[in-house]
């Protein structure tokens, strides 16, 4: 199993493995984020070195593509999945290999059963999938157009995720219990809206009207602060209705 959602990393027969050596384990998740696409060698040595790469980078990068099939090899991956395929390489990924596509099969199962109203099983397919998350993805491998683009795209998608999995537990009732994760979510997101929203919402459905009335102070704080910036007129909406008691 290869391990993107947090630190690169490979699990075989319940072994951990990881790469030390910084440019073949980018080349490692460069392979694993563009999986069973060929990945041209321009668009790797981009990756590898930028856009003033080295006289001899091709040299290297095929030195860096040796280095990873051995380590491939030694971890008890078929080192012949990582294909020379014109106009550069492409590597082999089974739907059962990767936590990438697990997490995204899990998402897509939560989307459906959001939309048809089966809140009990969005919940739990989507609690699935960022159960899978393990930190900050792929941390030392940043600095690449392909890596950088793809952290940011599934940062947006971690961020519907949890959005959706906090409306689906509104609709189960789930208000208090939801105040801890929601705070967390504020202090990793401080200038995400939506968070405060619903951190809101979860207060106030709770009994706590007074803290519910807190969190937006801190969200007009923050955001007047950081953007110069009113809240966003869902965030002003609510406040108005908790003022009222509606």
């Amino acid at each position: 199993m290869f391990q993107l959602l947090g630190p690169l990393r490979i699990i075989e027969n319940d072994r951990v493995a990881s790469i030390n050596a910084r440019k073949v384990a980018t080349l490692l998740a460069v392979f694993l984020i563009k999986a069973n696409e060929v990945v041209s060698t321009e668009q790797l040595v981009a990756e590898l070195w930028g856009y003033s790469p080295p006289r001899r980078a091709v040299a290297g990068l095929h030195v860096y593509v040796s280095q990873l099939r051995k380590f491939l090899a030694a971890n008890g991956r078929d080192c012949s999945d990582l294909v020379t395929r014109s106009p550069g390489y492409l590597m082999r990924v089974g739907p059962d290999e990767l936590d990438l596509l697990e997490f995204l099969r899990l998402l897509d199962e939560g989307r459906a059963a959001f939309r048809v109203g089966d809140y009990e099983s969005a919940s739990t397919s989507l609690t699935g999938g960022l159960e899978l998350w393990r930190g900050r993805v792929l941390e030392d491998q940043r600095g690449g157009e392909i890596v950088d683009g793809f952290v940011a795209w599934l940062d947006e998608l971690r961020l519907e995720c949890y959005e959706n999995l906090v409306e689906c537990d509104f609709r189960l009732g789930r208000h208090r219990e939801l105040v801890g994760l929601l705070r967390n979510l504020v202090a990793e997101y401080p200038l995400h809206e939506v968070f405060y929203r619903q951190l809101m919402l979860a207060l106030h459905r709770s009994g706590r009207r007074a803290a519910a009335l807190q969190v937006y102070q801190r969200a007009r704080h923050t955001i007047v602060a950081e953007l110069g910036l009113e809240p966003g007129r869902a965030v002003r909406e609510l406040h108005q209705a908790i003022l009222v008691d509606d």
